[in-house]
């Protein structure tokens, strides 16, 4: 297998200004500011975990939705109306990202998000009130997740294309900012099965529970994300950008139609590789975790508590994968790919823990594996997103990181397919 493009070079010692510029850029002799307290690191962490938790909140509210709509389908309407919205978003900023300012996207998106997750709670206390089979609630609902589809794609494209600009610490912060996204919506699924009764009212609270945690925390996202620009450190990488574009002749000007488009085409050329294994990573993930977790294995000693727990082990040890590139980054792309090939390992596995010897049908495997599922998936979506846009050009490097977020959802959405059919 040939990779196309160059391996980036990395220096995880040093965040200097070469790592981000062409060849062909003067580059100053400052050094770049400390970021102090590591404050843009806890913001981009931030972002990353708040533009995962509107849908968190749409799809763990599913049991109440369930209930109030007894005759829809309704996580799988869900998950095709935000992934085709979203992946729809993301070809539009792609073609029209150099026309519009990542800024105004990222403030728009999380805007968005707020008034997609108010409709819920509003919708309830004023006209579902609680009452089972009003299904044009269910359509409002519908809408609320189609918006939130549209912020997703407007946040996420543009959040994962500034910090492809960045040194690779800020995009690995973004990446494990979605894994901790994971990890509260599995703590608050503990809290509310622990302490919530699983009836309508029970159901209901759990729901509104879910939604003003993340409308809060997309509050907090709007402050922090307007407050990194002002950082010294953000400061710095945000002139060497300018500089970057007045020095290279052939990207000083706004590239228009046919000319953006061979540029974007370009920079897929590049990144397709990574994309693959990205693609591939979410294919074997979503086609697995968490349909297979939550109706093909079961427990008589854990009961109803086992998929809520082995959901979890997914979540942290995800999280753990995407926390440990900050400790050692596999540099190697084409490794990083050949290991994504491998994780097709994973769906003989898991069939051996349902039809194979009796010890690998119990919690021990299945929650092995499961931690193994969440572990992988977590470092290598975090080294290839952190590879992809360091291998083009500086100034297509925004360009880089929405397409692999790009890649990813189209890997969601493929997942999402596949495990509809894998019957096992």
């Amino acid at each position: 297998m040939g990779f196309t493009g160059g391996e980036p070079n990395h220096d995880p010692e040093s965040e200097s200004s070469t790592l981000l510029l062409p060849p062909t850029t003067t580059t100053t002799a400052k050094a770049p500011p400390k970021d102090d307290y590591h404050l843009a690191y806890i913001i981009y962490f931030s972002l990353g975990f708040g533009y995962l938790l509107p849908w968190n909140a749409f799809i763990t509210a599913v049991d109440y939705f369930s209930y109030l709509y007894p005759d829809a389908s309704v996580d799988r309407v869900f998950a095709v109306v935000y992934m085709l919205v979203g992946l729809a978003g993301l070809f539009a900023i792609i073609l029209y990202s150099h026309k519009s300012n990542a800024f105004v996207r990222i403030n728009a998106g999380l805007a968005l998000f707020v008034v997609s997750l108010l409709v819920v709670p509003l919708l309830d206390a004023f006209y579902v009130k609680g009452r089972v089979g009003l299904y044009t609630g269910f359509y409002v609902t519908v809408g609320a997740v189609g918006l939130s589809g549209v912020a997703d794609a407007l946040v996420q494209g543009s959040i994962v294309g500034s910090a492809g600009e960045l040194p690779e610490r800020y995009m690995q912060a973004v990446v494990a900012g979605t894994a901790g996204s994971g990890v509260l919506v599995s703590v608050l699924r503990i809290f509310t099965k622990a302490v919530y009764s699983q009836d309508a009212s029970g159901l209901r609270n759990s729901a509104n529970l879910y939604f003003a945690v993340s409308i809060v925390f997309v509050f907090v996202c709007m402050v922090f994300y307007n407050m990194v620009d002002k950082l010294p450190v953000m400061q710095y990488y945000k002139e060497l950008k300018m500089q970057s574009v007045v020095t290279q002749d052939e990207d000083s000007v706004k590239l228009t139609g046919s000319a953006w488009r061979s540029t974007v085409w370009d920079v897929v050329g590049r990144v397709k590789w990574y994309g693959f294994g990205i693609v591939l990573t979410y294919v074997v993930t979503l086609a697995i975790f968490p349909g297979y977790i939550t109706e093909d294995v079961h427990s008589q000693l854990l009961k109803d508590w086992y998929p809520i727990l082995l959901i979890t082990c997914y979540n942290v040890f995800d999280l753990v994968g995407k926390t440990l590139t900050s400790v050692y980054l596999l540099e190697n792309g084409n490794v990083a790919v050949v290991s994504c090939i491998v994780r097709l390992l994973f769906f003989p596995l898991f069939l051996g823990c349902l039809h194979g010897p009796k010890f690998f049908r119990t919690e021990i495997p299945v929650t092995i594996l499961t931690s193994l599922l969440g572990l992988t998936n977590g470092y290598l979506t975090s080294v290839l997103m952190i590879l992809a846009p360091k291998i083009v050009k500086f100034q297509h490097a925004e360009t880089a990181g929405i397409v692999t977020v790009l890649f990813l959802v189209i890997g969601l959405a493929a997942g999402s397919v596949i495990a509809w059919f894998w019957v096992i």
